[in-house]
């Protein structure tokens, strides 16, 4: 799903979805945090962080809902719905209501299994530097969470996901490299455009063509994303067809673009706020991916998946030598990243398992 902004209080969670959960954006909720207006957050297989609740509003005049079908993720924080004759209608954001962190229907731990895969065995974290990245000190603070989340306590809760075999995913995160790229694309790129800087990447060597990685295009402050960066999503995950084979990959945007939108504080942990803010997004994307590959395995009656029921929700916090929150230590570095969702004892949110 996307990073979606908005405020928690509802207890609404659905805000990471893509179009057809292939690549288009979605929606991730996000909370009024210490006070904080409401804010963007992230999402990939086309997941989003909504920016409030969302309401189920029909695609097309006159259609009419068929309660045969259900909701889906889209990537980008929210879920469509579909039919046994395709797309009916889609739910749509609500840019004045709340996000909730309570848990939606969705089997007896308020999330179910739809048949698709999961990823299995260590996933692979690649990260493509887009834009202008230099003097800037998040390639040292980003690189930093991927190689410390996995083995943590925090991805230990995706263990709880597993496939139709009740092959369990592993708390094994591996952080194989990164490339950048200046500006090939532009300054303002549409999903199409991220799909290509991602093939790229991989087509010219620079990145290894890897099935049971993720790829995620981090964009400097300068760098727009068309399809509704700061206004609808902070961040999304999707999969695609590169180079014939079926590859995860991200879009997460930064913060420094628009904090009042996609940050949950104005200072960081680490000095940094937009790298800071893109940690919590890189998360959530992480961990959908992790569970949600190809947008057709877990997710809830609404088209949540995982992360986004917990969207901007962020537990008992701690204060730092500068003033920031953060909530969780992984490797030497404090950070301030959302809840993950708990698929035992009922579903919860939390920040370990």
């Amino acid at each position: 799903m996307h990073f979606c902004a908005g405020s928690i209080s509802l207890a609404v969670a659905t805000c990471d979805a893509r179009h057809d959960f292939a690549g288009r954006p979605g929606w991730e909720f996000v909370n009024h945090h210490r006070g904080i207006t409401m804010r963007l957050r992230t999402a990939i297989s086309t997941s989003l962080y909504l920016i409030g609740t969302f309401a189920a509003a029909s695609a097309f005049a006159g259609t009419t809902r068929d309660n045969s079908g259900s909701f889906e993720p889209t990537g980008k924080g929210w879920g469509e719905f579909k039919s046994g004759h395709g797309l009916v209608d889609a739910s749509k954001p609500n840019p004045n209501g709340q996000a909730g962190h309570g848990k939606p229907g969705g089997g007896g731990n308020g999330i179910s299994y739809h048949g698709g895969p999961v990823v299995l065995g260590t996933n692979h974290v690649y990260y493509i530097w887009y834009g202008n990245w230099s003097g800037n000190s998040a390639p040292t603070i980003l690189t930093d969470l991927a190689s410390s989340i996995g083995g943590s306590p925090y991805f230990n809760i995706n263990t709880t996901y597993y496939d139709g075999s009740n092959n369990h995913v592993s708390n094994s995160v591996s952080y194989s490299g990164s490339t950048s790229d200046s500006y090939s694309q532009g300054t303002a790129l549409s999903d199409a455009q991220i799909q290509t800087v991602v093939s790229s990447a991989i087509s010219s060597g620079r990145l290894p063509k890897d099935t049971n990685g993720i790829y995620m295009v981090l964009t400097s402050a300068d760098v727009n994303a068309t399809s509704g960066f700061c206004s609808q999503y902070c961040g999304w995950h999707t999969h695609g067809t590169i180079s014939g084979s079926d590859i995860k990959y991200a879009f997460v945007g930064n913060p420094d673009r628009c904090p009042s939108s996609c940050a949950a504080q104005t200072t960081g942990p680490n000095g940094n706020a937009g790298a800071d803010g893109m940690a919590s997004i890189i998360a959530h994307e992480l961990e959908e991916e992790t569970t949600d590959p190809d947008l057709n395995a877990w997710y809830d009656t609404r088209g949540a998946e995982n992360a986004d029921k917990c969207a901007w929700t962020f537990g008992t916090e701690s204060t730092a030598s500068n003033g920031s929150k953060y909530n969780m230590t992984l490797g030497s570095r404090n950070f301030l990243i959302q809840q993950n969702w708990v698929n035992a004892n009922g579903g919860l949110c939390a920040k370990s398992y």
